[in-house]
């Protein structure tokens, strides 16, 4: 199955009881809404097939996992009710992954920014490369991780999400987010599919029913997720329509 248009592409591919979901855009893998909404479709699609035990999430291309939000949508948000909309894209998205009764592998081949970095959160298992640097540059642009921030703590801890909010300048290594939890396992970039198809094949050799207890218990404590993203995308829909932001996000596309 195949969706591709100018708003990006999602191809699902099936291998046995593994799905392979793979997205893109020809601007580094960036989300506009609509295609953060046909990816939390197929995740919930995914979730209700019973011929799938795991998901491998990945993305087109080798130099950029994800680069967060659609710049070009963001400044085409014009009131509150806008902004709220836009960014309750990433929470319906989070909150799918979560919710899905499948074990998600992140396939992470390169560089990962905000929104980037809360799908690499919401993974329960990641493969990354020493390309796979991070970084959360909202507060640069006048907005903050809102919504993404109880995933990303959850994995690498408040203190952690804290050091890379505030040093959203800098480019965190492979190597840290190995060391902080947010990746389980780093390899060579060569090897990065073979890794991670011989660990999908692992999992889906198990008993279903284990891996969807496994599943529920991985994400106890999260079920207050289905108000408070929200209320934190509602944060972000106000704070998108500043000046401030305005302006940066005009610098950033020059």
């Amino acid at each position: 199955m195949s969706l591709e248009n100018a708003n990006g592409s999602l191809e699902t591919a099936f291998q046995n009881t593994i799905a392979t979901l793979q997205f893109g855009h020809p601007a580094s893998n960036s989300f506009p809404r609509q295609l953060l909404d046909r990816l939390t479709s197929e995740i919930n699609s995914l979730s209700r097939n019973e011929k799938v035990s795991v998901i491998i999430l990945k993305s087109e291309g080798t130099k950029t996992f994800c680069s967060g939000a659609s710049f070009d949508e963001l400044l085409k948000v014009e009131n509150e009710e806008q902004g709220l909309e836009f960014f309750s894209g990433f929470a319906h998205l989070l909150n799918a992954m979560r919710n899905c009764n499948k074990l998600i592998i992140g396939r992470v081949q390169g560089k990962a920014v905000g929104g980037g970095v809360g799908i690499i959160s919401a993974c329960d298992y990641v493969f990354g490369t020493p390309q796979s640097e991070i970084k959360l540059s909202e507060l640069a642009i006048g907005i903050g991780p809102f919504v993404i921030e109880p995933a990303v703590s959850r994995k690498i801890g408040k203190t952690a999400m804290t050091e890379m909010t505030l040093t959203g300048h800098e480019w965190k290594s492979a190597e840290w987010a190995l060391q902080k939890g947010l990746f389980s396992v780093l390899c060579d970039a060569e090897n990065l599919d073979e890794k991670v198809d011989d660990f999908a094949k692992k999992l889906s050799s198990y008993n279903p029913e284990a891996l969807y207890e496994m599943k529920k218990i991985i994400w106890e404590g999260t079920e207050t997720w289905e108000s408070l993203l929200f209320e934190r995308a509602a944060i972000t829909g106000r704070l998108v329509l500043s000046d401030f932001t305005r302006n940066a996000l005009l610098q950033f596309k020059k």
